[in-house]
């Protein structure tokens, strides 16, 4: 609807934000699944609010009916709204009213340090200063904070980049690590500084490995070759196996999709890879590699007969030889390759499977 009438759209957003806590305050979130989505919704959401084309009047009346969603959020499930409040004031302005009528309270909260009080506008506040444009503000306002927390202090760190003091905001997040600190956010946020600065090399040494940190160690290489395109692909995966010792095999994936395939069986083999991971590998490469489907193979076969794979059945390990195999005739090595896994085949998980198809010794 945005996409054809901006203002409805943003109306839309608006009362979506108002409604989805309530509504999903009585659903089991145990797996945080329904958190995760509400946490991308809003995200989205905030950028058709913020980018309508409303007069300041309608905009600062959706702005009251947020905060009092907000407010309300009891479970919490808009908690994150708060970081994008800059964003949604839209202008100065409405940003610097939001600021003028939250910085006493929070002011206050802050000075009070002898109790647990919590003031749950700290956010919201902290966000409008930024885009009110009152820096300094902020930075003296979070000086009186009781405790050393990212969470206030990123925006500290956003307005003296802001100011243009890239080296001082970097000193601000490095002081930033308290007791329950972001090391992960802190690298972020000091990479984009020096990036945004023409310093990209001083980004790559310092903060590119914790900056891009995430579940998959492929998406982390993606997401570094992406950040430093003058830097060497290769050179950039090396790096990052050398400050990863001990997980050599876990960027087999990311070598593979960057074609080192030579590379990729060599960390394969140095330490624990997935044998699914392998396995599929082999399957891929069999008519266009075979000479590295059937390393990729035979490595599979390696690391499930030392017991290593997430839910291994028997057909992982028919599946792995199966590849293997197929990789061996296309090379007319049939016999060679077969006598390897013979030799691989103990008593393990592998020999218990392939034993009679191996010709190995009944137990």
């Amino acid at each position: 609807m945005a996409r054809r009438d901006p203002l409805l759209g943003a109306d839309g957003a608006v009362l979506f934000l108002e409604k989805v806590s309530a509504a999903l305050e009585h659903v089991d979130s145990s797996s945080g699944a329904i958190g995760t989505a509400v946490n991308h919704a809003i995200a989205e959401l905030v950028s058709i609010i913020a980018k309508a084309p409303v007069d300041f009047g309608r905009r600062a009346k959706w702005l009251d009916r947020l905060w009092d969603a907000y407010i309300a959020d009891a479970i919490p499930y808009i908690e994150t709204l708060g970081d994008f409040w800059g964003e949604l004031c839209a202008t100065k302005e409405l940003a610097s009213v939001w600021a003028n009528n939250l910085i006493e309270p929070l002011r206050s909260t802050w000075r009070d340090r002898g109790t647990s009080s919590y003031f749950q506008g700290t956010a919201v506040c902290l966000s409008s200063l930024l885009a009110a444009g009152r820096y300094l503000e902020l930075l003296d306002i979070l000086e009186i904070a009781p405790f050393v927390c990212w969470a206030d202090r990123r925006w500290g760190v956003q307005a003296l980049a802001a100011m243009g003091k890239s080296a001082d905001a970097l000193r601000y997040a490095e002081a930033s690590r308290g007791l329950n600190d972001h090391p992960d956010a802190i690298a972020r946020a000091c990479e984009e500084i020096l990036l945004s600065s023409g310093r990209p090399e001083e980004a790559y040494e310092r903060y590119a490995l914790a900056a891009n940190r995430s579940g998959s160690y492929l998406t982390m290489y993606r997401a570094i070759v992406r950040k430093y395109p003058h830097r060497d692909p290769k050179r950039i995966l090396c790096d990052l196996v050398a400050r990863t010792p001990g997980d050599e095999g876990k960027w087999f994936a990311a070598a593979k999709e960057a074609g080192f395939l030579e590379l990729a069986i060599e960390l394969a083999k140095a330490s624990p890879c997935d044998p699914k991971t392998l396995t599929r590998a082999a399957r891929d490469f069999v008519e266009t590699n075979p000479v590295f489907a059937l390393e990729a193979g035979l490595t599979a076969l390696h690391w499930l007969e030392k017991g290593y794979g997430y839910e291994i059945t028997g057909a992982d390990v028919w599946a792995a030889y199966s590849n293997t195999m197929k990789a061996a005739e296309r090379l007319d090595r049939h016999d060679q390759v077969r006598d390897r896994i013979r030799a691989l085949a103990h008593k393990g998980f592998v020999a218990q499977i392939l034993g009679r198809q191996l010709g190995l010794p009944t137990p």
